[in-house]
């Protein structure tokens, strides 16, 4: 716990150079580009069309029939989920490389390294916020105005950052000693958005009667709780307290994930310049 608070203080007392670096960081992804940072953004547009197109066009999904009895076009369901994913696997696999990517800076002695994984969690915002926005735009354009549920948006994007902000950790730790831990990270995502009710819709799967360990598998992922967040606050209008289990379990999850990816970073510190 110790390490814990002395990783928090140290992000506070750098907050500005968190900020510089996370800029500097997103910028930098598409250096050399003649479109720069407009590929930040093209690139997750172009996923929302493919999946729209597949999933609307090819396999015929159907849009959500709300409460009122007003059909909610399959693209808005989509993209709804689609938000927080994108935030999510960015940041998951971004984070892998913040220590070998600014290895220059591990090995100065008077660099705080502990702020790194944080730099490549906020560089990702920029997009995630975006994406938000676009996503309101789009709701409006079909004719469903923001409301004070959207505010919900901003409890939902605090927890994942934070649930982000301990994986981080811990996988820019194990990366530095596991080279191929990177080339995991990325097949757990590959498998998780299927696991995510993302482009299926988890209540219609239950009605269908699935059985009950499936649906326990799927509700134990925390992504389920994020992404079904961002639903209540897109569409089904309803507040993060009227289901206190899964708040609790979410919770309970992400102050795990920041306590071990903390403890195992602080451990494993004082070896990351010899590895790199």
């Amino acid at each position: 716990m110790r390490s814990m608070l002395g990783t928090f203080r140290a992000i506070f007392e750098n907050s500005k150079l968190i900020r510089r670096l996370a800029r500097n960081d997103f910028k930098g992804r598409f250096a050399g580009s003649f479109l720069g940072m407009v590929w930040g953004f093209v690139q997750p547009i172009v996923m929302v069309l493919v999946y729209w197109f597949a999933f609307e066009k090819g396999l015929k999904a159907q849009g959500t029939r709300l409460t009122n009895g007003i059909e909610l076009p399959y693209v808005l369901w989509l993209v709804a989920g689609l938000v927080p994913w994108f935030f999510f696997a960015d940041a998951l696999s971004q984070g892998n490389n913040a220590l070998t990517e600014y290895s220059y800076l591990v090995k100065k002695v008077v660099f705080e390294i502990r702020i790194l994984p944080m730099v490549k969690v906020v560089s990702n915002i920029y997009t995630h916020v975006f994406f938000i926005v676009l996503s309101i735009i789009l709701y409006l354009c079909y004719g469903f105005k923001p409301d004070i549920y959207y505010l919900q948006i901003i409890y939902y994007s605090f927890g994942m950052f934070m649930m982000l902000l301990g994986l981080a950790y811990f996988n820019a730790a194990i990366n530095v000693f596991f080279k191929d831990w990177s080339q995991v990270v990325s097949i757990v995502l590959q498998v998780g958005i299927w696991l995510t009710p993302v482009m299926w819709n988890y209540e219609s799967m239950v009605a269908n009667g699935i059985p009950h360990w499936v649906s326990v598998i799927i509700r134990l992922n925390p992504m389920f709780y994020i992404v079904r967040g961002y639903r209540d606050c897109f569409i089904y209008k309803a507040w993060f307290w009227q289901a206190p289990r899964m708040t609790l379990y979410f919770w309970c999850v992400t102050a795990f994930c920041l306590i071990f990816g903390m403890f195992v970073y602080n451990r494993l510190r004082s070896h990351f310049a010899d590895e790199l």
